[in-house]
């Protein structure tokens, strides 16, 4: 085996694309297979939009946002406009914004994210069905780099962080298999997007200006020091467990 190949930061660039596949298929089925109208039922995506967005954290009793940590969650969205979304959703009665900024779920967006949870919990059932022993290794795999993603983040300043801000993912006891696989990718890759905005940072970018650059060698080594600051979980997995984590990642229908 070519373990060279499988080094911490190579397999951080070729798991993304992979992750980022698993995790929209799975919010897709989430919308297509009862999300949209669920959200409807609710006033819709003006009423829903962000509770969706910060489900993993603000669906725990008691889970909160800070202004800094949503700040980094739409890092590329105009402030402006999410923090005129965001009133809309406390019109609505679904978030509490309270006077520093922090976000936390109304008793009638909590009741949201549990219908939420449980519209997830049926599609990804169903859309990884077959696929047990894959989505149970899965869920093993991604919650000890998530622990170890979370030892690093203590150790460093992580105001700021959409990581920090959203994980660990909260898992109530019962949690089915896919939904935790669901939202750990989605936690993951809130990890690896703080690593991008590190590196394009880094390199003199903004996040309109890393938006609007385009393919080239800045651009690749742009995403190559991406690669180098996501790595750190990967360390913790044998070169035989990050080639298995990717194999089963691409073999998840989606």
């Amino acid at each position: 085996m070519n373990t060279v190949a499988l080094a911490p930061h190579r397999i951080a660039g070729l798991l993304a694309p992979a992750i980022d596949r698993t995790f929209r298929a799975g919010m897709l089925a989430g919308r297509d297979g009862g999300g949209a109208e669920l959200s409807q039922r609710y006033g819709g995506v003006t009423a829903t939009g962000f509770l969706v967005d910060l489900r993993t954290r603000l669906a725990a009793p008691g889970g909160t946002v800070d202004g800094p940590g949503f700040a980094a969650i739409t890092r590329y969205h105009d402030p402006v406009a999410c923090r005129r979304a965001v009133d809309k959703q406390v019109a609505h009665g679904m978030i509490y914004r309270s006077p520093d900024g922090t976000l936390s779920a109304t008793e009638r967006g909590a009741a949201f994210l549990t219908e939420l949870y449980q519209v997830h919990a049926e599609v990804t059932e169903e859309l990884w069905a077959g696929h047990d022993d894959r989505v149970a290794r899965l869920v093993a795999v991604l919650g000890r780099l998530l622990s170890y993603a979370l030892v690093l983040a203590d150790e460093e300043d992580s105001d700021g962080s959409a990581f920090a801000a959203l994980a660990p993912p909260y898992e109530p006891d019962g949690t089915p298999s896919g939904v935790l696989l669901l939202n750990r990718l989605g936690a993951l890759r809130h990890h690896r997007a703080d690593a991008h905005a590190a590196a394009w940072a880094a390199a003199g970018h903004t996040a309109s200006s890393i938006a609007a650059l385009p393919p080239g060698p800045e651009r690749l080594a742009i995403e190559l020091e991406t690669d180098r600051r996501a790595a750190g979980p990967y360390a913790t997995l044998s070169a035989e467990e990050r080639l298995t984590m990717l194999a089963d990642l691409a073999a998840l229908p989606g």
